[in-house]
């Protein structure tokens, strides 16, 4: 796939549109959306309408092939509106890159039309109840049966699940661990394809999150994305895209956080004083400022790295995710404090930040899991 090259301007000008549709289509529905665990399909769909189904998507099947360095930059840019709505663009986004990648002509012309212009949605099938951060270990199974696979098994927190169109699988094929595993494109029709009750969380209420259930699901062979036994290579390198993406939703998130609280404090008055006159405000402030540009600094560093198809990519994006993810739950969870009581209110939109922020240090990899990545370059002589 070839990357669309952006000059600053050119950039500049697409942030500010998509900017304005944030703003104006994202931001103002954002709390209620939470507060109902409403999916917005239509406002999602009208994003596909401005480019942002297919953000790194090649352009002959609808995408925009912007760099992967573009794309965090506009996915911070939208998540400053909304991080929920956001992360689940990130994943959709990642579907599509993942069926552009590794797809035959006859999947991406079938597929990615769809997802480009999101009048169908995508969503990524790994994680399973007894299998997370040791993704080689899952245990759907997937048996052929002439001309088909048949899928049998359980997917967990899965982003989109009931909403999707199309969902890209990871499934056993063969011996156990990394070797075994194949990727499959299982229609959203599929007859055997059920899901669970949307879970209850903590934040990321605007998506739908459920089990994906496989009760012998047959696709024909014709929906082996890449190779068989090749599965566990696309998701690897998918996931480096995807912890560059959360990473960018936290700085989104986190910097909106820190704009209120910089607000916040210089109308807040205490013991005759405002709040932005106290030298720990500032200090608490300064350091907020400070580490949310190291992370985007960070960021960036790594996504340049996917563009450049360096060596180190996989080490920058488990960096990029560990140290945004941690720092833009910082941030936020310090404006909240910055509020005192107020940011405890769900009207202050705080709180919600907080709760959406949080999760971001979880999926894609735990952050435990980033450092064990990380101190395994490190070892080798990586740094």
């Amino acid at each position: 796939m070839s990357m669309t090259t952006t000059t600053e301007e050119e950039l500049s000008a697409i942030l500010d549109a998509v900017r304005d549709f944030a703003a104006s289509e994202l931001a103002p529905h954002a709390a209620e959306w939470d507060e109902h665990g409403t999916f917005p399909r239509d406002t999602l769909r009208r994003a596909g309408e401005l480019g942002l189904g297919g953000i790194y998507v090649a352009e002959d099947v609808g995408g925009a092939a912007f760099s992967r360095s573009d794309a965090a930059a506009i996915f911070e840019a939208l998540a400053y509106a909304d991080p929920t709505v956001t992360a689940y663009m990130t994943i959709h986004n990642m579907v599509g890159w993942m069926i552009d990648t590794f797809g035959n002509d006859a999947q991406r012309h079938e597929w990615l039309p769809q997802l480009t212009s999101m009048s169908i949605f995508g969503a990524y099938c790994l994680t399973e109840p007894g299998a997370g951060s040791d993704a080689a270990a899952i245990t759907t199974s997937a048996i052929r049966a002439g001309d088909e696979y048949v899928l049998t098994g359980v997917k967990q927190f899965i982003s989109g699940a009931g909403e999707a169109g199309v969902y890209v699988v990871m499934a056993r094929t063969g011996e156990p661990g990394a070797r075994g595993i194949t990727a499959f494109l299982v229609p959203a029709d599929s007859t055997g394809l059920s899901f669970g009750t949307n879970e209850k969380k903590m934040g990321w209420k605007a998506q739908p999150t459920r089990q994906v259930i496989m009760d012998e699901v047959r696709v024909p062979a014709s929906n082996v994305l890449g190779e068989v036994g090749g599965g566990f290579k696309i998701a690897m390198r998918a996931l480096n895209g995807g912890r560059i993406n959360i990473a960018a939703c936290s700085l989104g998130g986190a910097a909106w956080a820190l704009d209120k609280a910089a607000s916040y404090v210089k109308e807040r008055f205490t013991f005759g004083e405002p709040l932005a006159a106290r030298s720990t405000v500032q200090f608490t402030l300064a350091d907020m400022a400070t580490e949310l540009r190291a992370a985007r600094a960070l960021v960036r560093e790594a996504a340049r790295a996917i563009d450049d198809g360096s060596a180190d990519a996989a080490m920058l994006c488990a960096m990029a995710k560990r140290f945004a993810t941690d720092t833009g739950f910082k941030v936020a969870n310090d404006a909240l404090q910055l509020h005192g009581g107020y940011g405890y209110l769900s009207e202050y939109g705080i709180e919600k930040v907080v709760r959406d922020l949080r999760v971001h240090q979880i999926l894609e990899g735990t952050n435990e899991i980033m450092r064990v990545i990380i101190g395994r370059e490190v070892l080798e002589g990586k740094r």
